[in-house]
């Protein structure tokens, strides 16, 4: 689609332009960053991009994106992933 480019609003309008009825992101700023009052677009937000932790929740985000409304926006807890620091064993 070429929208690598383009950012937060602009994208959420180039969105809504080409019909598109959600914008699933894991931006947890977006909220915050976006009015989404007299949008088209609703906003589900995942918790984490992490797929060993978004596959167990599939069905909690697709009831989130069959809920969605215009204008709304819907947190979905997949859960936070976090890197372990690894710890060298001295020999």
């Amino acid at each position: 689609m070429g929208w690598e480019e383009i950012k937060n609003g602009d994208l959420l309008l180039a969105a809504e332009g080409e019909g598109f009825d959600v914008f699933l992101t894991c931006d947890r700023n977006l909220e915050y960053q976006q009015n989404l009052r007299g949008r088209k677009i609703s906003i589900v937000t995942l918790t984490t991009n992490n797929w060993p932790l978004i596959k167990p929740h599939v069905e909690r985000v697709k009831m989130a994106i069959n809920a969605a409304v215009p204008g709304g926006y819907q947190v979905v807890d997949c859960g936070l992933f976090s890197k372990r620091k690894r710890v060298r064993e001295l020999s």
